[in-house]
């Protein structure tokens, strides 16, 4: 079969064009992505209770609604914050791959069966269940430059016009709209007029229920009717009002004098905003910004082309002086990311050219495996669409790699068929051609099999680990097997058109200096490795020594989960001191987002006011900021994310007004808000919540003290100032008073009561009624409230109540239903510290400064990252089993297996010392890099014992037989090593978006490559003889041939 190529080398081509053909279109097709679909699904449950504390959302709706979820198929852990303006929001987080849809039914299910639980109120406010994503792919901002709209308008328009729309864009999981002050029809209530008048908040919610409602008034003429009509007339009357003035005419009492008192006299009606609470601004500026979460699996680059599509379209119709800009956007930093992953594959390519051509030193030499390059890599692309992958870093990152890879089969083929015919000037071209090609078709598929069984395997593991190793595992898999077949069909078919034998001396000078010191470097070798052989003892301890150093540094050395990478943006916490107001919190908002704006490497600065980032929940003493820097080209590496950060960190460390904190993004989006490590603490005894957190306390000062780690801190607060109303039952029941009109009061006058709805510019909003500001600015105006006893009489609010000022939290979070206390941090990166050395520290201190009473649990990164770390010793023993399994299939032997794999301890090593010398953490690139390791040490062992049971098959003595075929196979060996070697320094010295994931595959790959090829060539030989000394001692002759199986003949070659 081998011949039928050499001698049908226009069937060869076919094969290979049409490789090319199909790798070609499905490369046009294939969507691209930062990563694959790695991000934990999460379907939130939203509700509000109005005018309730944190404690009672979580007593009465968050804890009930929690009981009924947990526990819910492919979760795996649940979140929730209860907020002091009554919001309750629940995360439900999957397992990654988990059906969204699936989960969302599952919540709910779950959810319709405790509605008869909660209050009748948030059931009326509804019970949203959404499939969501943390992980926001833009932010688009609606901005009036001329000023002529503020930003209430600008969010309301963008919520009318563009939500819908947006929210329609394929892949786009939902949207959410920063500071909108959603309208609402605001009933602002005088409480002096209502006392004077002898009204109630119940007096006024009853009157607007009856008098604003929708009505179905019926038709004329419908059947059955005594008579016959000619016309069906629908009625319609005024149910539902749409006008402020409409509802101040609202009649609330009518008097026995034909008096009436509106809605009027006792307060006014405007159009304005369900709440006051936030705001948000474009450098400043205020404005629209709309956050575009994209769904788990989605590709982020079609959602940025159709979004910009239909924004397009629809500003067309955008009034005068509006427009909007595209001010955050995370697929610019993929774009370039994936640019330079281009740019460094063609570098690869570019120095495996010069390699190729310095051994084989003629350029029709060269030619032949070069051609098995964009076969083999186009090619790949067509079973990428195949297997549902996407052109993403973790893909090209494979094809690049695999430059090196797949230029080694090819090599292999040319440098025996050119050895052939210098031996043998006689031959035909063919005739070298297939007798070359038949004595390395059992190399070229027992090493092609070798690297596909170290990454075959890891493609079925499970949840994000499982994702991380599957698209670049296969990717190169992918490639090597096209590789292998080109290397048996195409290749052969040009080296017999093609080649020829050069002469030495018709060589150029630079090369026959080359041949000649290589000729010499051969006999040092050689030499060398008879010396080895004879001190073959030494050579063994050796070894033992460096695979016990091995063992030592691969447990001890840091690990971490994915590098943190440039990404082009950060986040800014801002918070002032508790209880502070949104007014205020605007003014320093403002002086953070003017320093920000005069820094020149930032491009715009989004802030939002009175939200906290960490929680997701509305804090009027809480904001942040999001800079968004200049692209990395002009930047350089003078002015990373990471020294911006440093920067900011350190201009505004000494702000008086507020707490001012600059972070990272996460390195993979949608894992948390923020990079570091998230430790949940758990209230497993219950202790009341204060006492809780204050034991919380004592542990994140100890975890500050500790060297390892950095910023700890936690985003819950209880100082937040509250007023503890102490009402006496006994004194309002004596004196008449229904509690529940207590309560009612103060919940409408104070915190604001949602009576019905109103439609508006073909939307439905809320009516809403409260107290003027003035009737609420401070604690003693709780004595304007008045209620109605069972006499009629109108009795103060303070005459049955008393206040006085406490603290509280301002919200209370769960995990896994438990009452926790979040806590954030990050290894401390200066002093050289990992992730994972970081949870070791926050482990221990949690030991010494809790001890048993508390619980702690990890999510978000840090989750991940201990799944992925639990998973690495089987990711690596797995690949080890499988290879061993098959070389002893290869070779009918349990020894020669051993044999070979000797070499993979010292690429292991080779990989740390690697790490070692750059200062970086074993994270999972590198633990990729260290599987790829193992089939790329076997692989020149193979080479080596391949030619030396030939030889001893052939009768020479081990020791000859060893040194032979070491000797033979130098140079291929050299020239493959050097090719994938050289292929991979592009990776360790990018710079830029992305850099960081290159450097830590790349430094791994190079440094244990490097060990195992010098090592190699000098132990295998020495192990060989050993085992083969072995051999002799256990009574089998050691020139008997070691059958290996005839994969040509199996093949039908």
């Amino acid at each position: 079969m081998l011949d039928f190529f050499i001698n049908r080398p226009i069937f060869a081509a076919t094969v290979a064009l049409l490789m090319v053909i199909c790798g070609a279109i499905s490369m046009v097709v294939l969507p691209i992505a930062q990563f694959p679909s790695i991000v934990p699904p999460t379907v939130t449950v939203t509700s509000t209770y109005p005018g309730a504390s944190a404690q009672v959302t979580a007593d009465s709706v968050t804890t009930l609604l929690e009981e009924q979820i947990n526990g819910i198929q492919g979760m795996i852990y649940m979140s929730s914050t209860s907020a002091n303006n009554g919001s309750s929001l629940i995360t439900v987080t999957f397992e990654v791959g988990y059906d969204l849809d699936i989960g969302a039914v599952d919540v709910q299910n779950r959810i319709s069966q405790a509605t008869g639980q909660i209050p009748p109120i948030v059931n009326q406010s509804g019970i949203i269940i959404e499939k969501t994503s943390t992980d926001m792919v833009l932010v688009v901002s609606l901005v009036s430059p001329n000023g002529t709209y503020d930003d209430t308008f600008l969010g309301n328009y963008a919520n009318i016009y563009l939500n819908d729309p947006l929210s329609r864009v394929s892949g786009v999981g939902s949207i959410t709209n920063f500071g909108l002050r959603e309208y609402a029809m605001r009933i602002w209530l005088d409480p002096d007029k209502m006392a004077a008048l002898g009204l109630t908040v119940s007096d006024v919610t009853n009157a607007v229920k009856e008098q604003n409602q929708q009505v179905a008034a019926g038709l004329i003429g419908s059947p059955p009717t005594d008579e016959d009509p000619a016309f069906q007339l629908q009625i319609s009357t005024l149910g539902r009002l749409t006008t402020a003035e409409q509802f101040e005419d609202i009649i609330v009492r009518t008097g026995s004098d034909g008096q009436l008192v509106t809605l009027a006299d006792i307060g006014r009606v405007e159009l304005g905003a369900n709440n006051y609470q936030g705001s948000s601004a474009l450098n400043g500026i205020g404005c629209a910004n709309l956050g575009v979460y994209q769904l788990p699996g989605a590709n982020a680059l079609d959602i940025k082309s159709q979004v910009v599509k239909t924004l397009d379209s629809l500003s067309q119709k955008f009034p005068e002086d509006m427009e909007y800009e595209i001010t955050y956007d995370t697929t610019t930093f993929v774009k370039l990311s994936i640019r330079d992953l281009v740019i460094t594959l063609f570098e690869a390519l570019a120095l495996v050219v010069i390699v190729v051509y310095i051994f084989l030193q003629s350029w029709r030499s060269t030619l032949i495996p070069l051609v098995a390059i964009p076969v083999s890599l186009i090619g790949t692309f067509a079973f990428m669409m195949l297997f549902g992958f996407s052109i993403n870093t973790l893909t090209l990152l494979g094809l690049v790699l695999a430059v090196g890879l797949v230029v080694d089969d090819a090599i292999v083929v040319v440098e025996n068929v050119e050895r052939q015919l210098q031996e043998h000037p006689d031959w035909s071209r063919r005739k070298a051609t297939s007798i070359a090609i038949h004595e390395v078709v059992g190399p070229i598929i027992a090493t092609t099999l070798v690297l596909q069984a170290v990454f075959i395997p890891t493609a079925f593991l499970p949840g994000i680990t499982g994702q991380l190793y599957n698209q670049f595992a296969l990717t190169i898999a992918f490639s090597v097997g096209l590789s292998s077949i080109n290397s048996l069909t195409l290749s052969p078919a040009l080296c017999g058109i093609f080649l020829k034998p050069t002469r030495e001396e018709d060589r150029n000078v630079v090369f026959r200096t080359f041949n000649s010191l290589f000729d010499k470097l051969i006999e040092f070798y050689g030499g060398l490795i008879h010396f080895f052989i004879k001190a073959r003892l030494i050579v063994v301890c050796t070894f033992l020594v460096l695979g016990a150093l091995t063992a030592y540094l691969s447990v001890v050395w840091p690990k971490a989960f994915v590098p943190s990478e440039d990404q082009g943006y950060c986040f800014g916490l801002v918070e002032l001191p508790p209880g502070s107001t949104v007014g205020r919190t605007d003014e320093v908002m403002a002086s953070v987002v003017k320093k920000l704006t005069e820094n020149e490497w930032v491009e715009n600065v989004i802030s939002v006011a009175g939200r906290n980032f960490l929680t997701s929940t509305n804090q009027t003493y809480a904001g942040f900021v999001i800079p968004i820097f200049k692209s990395w080209d002009e930047r350089g590496q003078a002015h990373t994310a990471k020294k911006l950060i440093m920067d900011f960190n350190r201009e505004f460390k000494q702000n008086p007004r507020a707490t001012v904190e600059f972070v990272s993004p996460p390195p993979i989006t949608g894992l948390g808000a923020v990079s570091g490590f998230q430790l949940q603490l758990e209230n497993l005894p219950a202790v009341p919540y204060d006492e809780f957190y204050r034991d919380a306390l004592k542990m994140i000062e100890a975890a500050n003290k500790d060297p390892r780690l950095m910023m700890v801190r936690t985003p819950s607060r209880i100082d937040i100032p509250q007023l503890w109303l102490d009402v006496d039952r006994t004194k309002a029941k004596l004196l008449g008073v229904n509690l529940s009109d207590v309560f009612n009061t103060l919940q409408v006058q104070l915190g604001s009561l949602y009576i019905n709805n109103f439609n508006l510019y073909n939307q439905v909003y809320q009516v809403q009624a409260q107290a003027e500001g003035w009737g609420r600015s401070n604690p003693q105006d709780i004595g304007r409230l008045f209620v109605r006893n069972s006499d009629n009489d109108m009795i103060p609010v303070s005459t049955i109540a008393s206040v006085e000022s406490i603290t509280g939290p301002d919200f209370i979070p769960h995990y896994n239903i438990y009452e926790t206390v979040q806590v954030l941090g990050s290894p401390n990166v200066f002093e050289g510290y990992s992730s994972s050395q970081a949870v070791v520290a926050m482990e221990e201190i949690c030991a010494r400064a809790l001890g048993s009473q508390y619980g702690y649990e990890w999510s978000g990164t840090t989750y991940q990252e201990l799944q992925a770390g639990n998973l690495a010793p089987f990711i690596f023993g797995l690949a080890l089993i499988v290879v061993f399994l098959l070389l002893a299939a290869q070779y009918e032997s349990w020894i020669l297996p051993v044999m070979i794999m000797v070499t993979v301890p010292l690429a292991v090593l080779g990989a740390i010392l690697a790490l070692l010398a750059t200062g970086r953490p074993l994270d999972v690139y590198g633990q990729i890099g260290l599987v790829m390791l193992i089939g790329l040490a076997t692989k020149n062992a193979i080479l080596i014992v391949e030619f030396a049971k030939e030889l001893s098959a052939d009768g020479q003595d081990p020791v000859e037989a060893a040194i032979g075929a070491a000797k033979l196979r130098l140079r291929p060996i050299l020239m493959t090593a050097f090719s994938f070697i050289l292929g991979v320094v592009p990776l360790m010295l990018a710079t830029g978006a992305g850099a960081q994931s290159r450097q830590s595959i790349g430094f791994v790959v190079f440094g244990g490559m490097l060990m195992a090829t010098v090592l190699t060539l000098g132990i295998v030989p020495v192990f060989y003889v050993i085992f083969q000394r072995m051999r002799e001692r256990a009574g089998i002759d050691p020139t008997m041939k070691i059958e290996s199986i005839d994969h040509s003949k199996q093949a039908g070659l």
